[in-house]
């Protein structure tokens, strides 16, 4: 094969604040020779997620920080285009922390092979993949939610949030989501199916939004024994100074609730079980993926992801990298 060129996003500083442009730098390099057990993979969609962000910063965190001059870390489908390893043939779609790059080397580990006929590739990154699979066990594991109760979600016309809503329909549930403009609010209560949502920017009181959408309970108007699952805080991530804490903690008290955080890690063995549960809600049409696909390969990386982080999409963000 000839030789071929690899274009890759790099750190280029950590941000203060929102990243911003100047943080990233485009790069290239040769694609190496791939030896025995090896396969090539040609990156054709990257998915940008807030968790991305805290790579960014060198803080001690469940993932190692991404060096200064490192590849950008992220999940991406690709095609095998090269392969000397025995499970991988050229020509079959796999997925991975590939990063920000346009080729992969891989050793097999911790691949997921793909199958474009049973879904789109883009979905493997979205409802059928690390997303779909939070807002599940989030929801279900975390959350234990049940026919007939409320599920309230926070940043609702996001990624994980558009899933966990849908999800929760699908159980029986009441859904009611919080956005950040109108039109996710129409989002949301159209397309998605959510019971009701509301712009939590143009209702600043959103204790009595949500008295008057959930009179049966909701911070802090707690039922007794709620369930909170928290699987991200993406509007903290960019602050330079964190905000003061809650002041309805005693609310945990007297209701006897329930605050978990969670990482997808932790529920590996249930991977299996999950995705088949997404997969068949997603052929009956009871699961809509929710992506935005940004053009313009590696070079728009950068500017979906700050995009992201501003809040600019609907559902899950990606980046077509190639052609599939």
């Amino acid at each position: 094969m000839a030789t071929l060129t690899n274009r890759q996003i790099r750190l280029a500083a950590r941000p203060q604040g929102f990243p911003k442009p100047s943080d990233f730098r485009l790069a290239s390099e040769p694609v190496p020779a791939i030896a025995d057990g090896q396969l090539l993979v040609r990156v054709a969609y990257l998915s940008v997620d807030p968790y991305m962000r805290g790579r960014m910063s060198d803080a001690k965190s469940y993932v190692k920080p991404i060096p200064i001059d490192g590849v950008m870390g992220g999940f991406a489908v690709g095609k095998v285009v090269e392969s000397r390893h025995p499970s991988f043939a050229a020509g079959s779609y796999v997925g991975a922390d590939f990063g920000w790059q346009e080729y992969a080397v891989s050793d097999g580990r911790g691949l997921r092979t793909i199958d474009p006929e049973v879904a789109p590739l883009t979905t493997a990154l979205g409802v059928l993949g690390m997303t779909g699979m939070t807002a599940y066990f989030g929801l279900l594991h975390v959350g234990e939610a049940k026919a007939g109760q409320t599920v309230v979600v926070s940043g609702a016309a996001g990624a994980v949030g558009s899933v966990v809503g849908q999800i929760a329909k699908i159980k029986g549930c009441k859904v009611i989501g919080s956005a950040g403009t109108d039109d996710k609010v129409a989002h949301l209560t159209g397309e998605v199916g959510f019971d009701a949502a509301f712009n939590y920017k143009t209702h600043p009181d959103v204790t009595a939004k949500l008295r008057e959408l959930a009179p049966d309970g909701v911070i802090p108007l707690l039922n007794v024994h709620a369930r909170v699952t928290v699987c991200g805080q993406i509007s903290q991530y960019n602050l330079e100074k964190p905000e003061f804490g809650p002041r309805w903690l005693h609310q945990l008290i007297v209701k006897r609730a329930r605050f978990e955080g969670m990482l997808i890690s932790d529920f590996a063995a249930h991977f299996p079980e999950a995705l088949r549960d997404l997969t068949g809600w997603y052929r009956e049409g009871k699961l809509k993926p929710g992506e935005q696909v940004a053009p313009g390969g590696i070079e728009a990386a950068p500017a979906a992801f700050i995009g992201m982080l501003n809040g600019q999409n609907l559902g899950k963000q990606l980046v077509q990298i190639s052609d599939a």
